[in-house]
């Protein structure tokens, strides 16, 4: 009995290796395929995907990214999918350049989806075609200069701060001083100066008269089929609306994969850590924003 059992248990070890190597060998040949077949589709013709949410800040990995894009053959279209209140001026300027560097190669489909006003919607119109949804909010084209005088708070504090400039508007508008007349009209000319910037490239992508481009552009904000309506986007949709429209119109398979454009904004260390603890939270973004701002609601956001 000893010896039958010995001679069992040799051949179930026997056994039991070969489960192991066929099992190892099925995973080798699986793990090649896969590989293999994820190169084929890194390697074939597909409609890049961008999403753009949150703030809008200058993001450099964002723009070599769409480099990338307007130089790549394999990429037959772009779809920037918006979801946001606004951000810098320069942001949004920035990004609306880049797409239409990409736009000038390739077609680029713009879809809001919950928001794109202002620095959002400034960077929709640099798209060929604009969809949104009935219930999308779009518009607020303006820009904005926010500044909080807070002289009488630290006089009462007994606090008194002091500046040696070299001219009267250096460092202006500042919560440090009141502002004054001077002030208030040089501010009031940058700001108007960057409002025909965007009012600008609305009549120009749009196809719009600028007088009708200044009544829609009184900071307002529209929903989707308001903004149908009045010329600011082109339908209401969105993602399957966009391939049939490029299928339709520009002669791109709408059956090709899709992939999301990838791409790491650098953060600061202070960044890193409230992500770390908190979470990602729009306010890390917000402490970023200096100078002009084109941004809808940004305490609320």
């Amino acid at each position: 009995m000893e010896l039958d059992a010995i001679v069992d248990r040799k051949q179930l070890k026997k056994k039991l290796l070969i489960w192991r190597i066929s099992a190892i060998l099925a995973t080798v040949t699986l793990v090649i395929f896969l590989i293999g077949n994820f190169d084929s589709i890194k390697n074939s013709d597909h409609i890049a995907v961008l999403k753009i949410s949150d703030i809008i800040v200058d993001d450099p990995n964002r723009s070599k990214a769409l480099i990338k894009v307007a130089n790549d053959k394999l990429i037959k279209a772009l779809i920037v999918h918006i979801d946001s209140p606004g951000g810098t001026v320069v942001g949004g300027e920035t990004l609306y350049l880049h797409l239409r560097e990409v736009a000038r190669k390739k077609p680029v489909v713009a879809l809001i989806s919950d928001l794109a006003t202002s620095a959002g919607y400034m960077a929709a119109i640099a798209a060929d075609q604009i969809f949104a949804r009935q219930s999308s909010i779009t518009g607020s084209i303006g820009v904005i200069v926010q500044t909080t005088d807070i002289t009488v708070l630290l006089n009462k504090l007994g606090i008194k701060p002091e500046a040696i400039k070299s001219a009267p508007l250096k460092a202006q508008p500042n919560p440090l001083e009141p502002m004054n007349e001077n002030t208030r009209s040089a501010t009031r000319l940058v700001v108007e100066d960057i409002f025909n910037m965007f009012i600008d490239m609305v009549a120009t992508r749009r196809k719009m008269d600028k007088t009708k481009v200044k009544q829609l552009a009184d900071g307002r904000i529209y929903t989707g089929r308001q903004a149908v309506k009045n010329g600011l986007i082109d339908a209401i949709g969105g993602e399957k609306e966009a391939l049939d429209w490029l299928s339709n119109t520009k002669s791109i398979n709408n059956q090709l994969p899709l992939r999301i454009l990838s791409f790491d904004r650098d953060s600061s260390f202070m960044e890193k850590i409230l992500d770390r603890f908190i979470g990602k939270i729009s306010i890390s973004d917000r402490l970023r924003l200096d100078g002009l701002v084109s941004l809808w609601q940004p305490a609320l956001r």
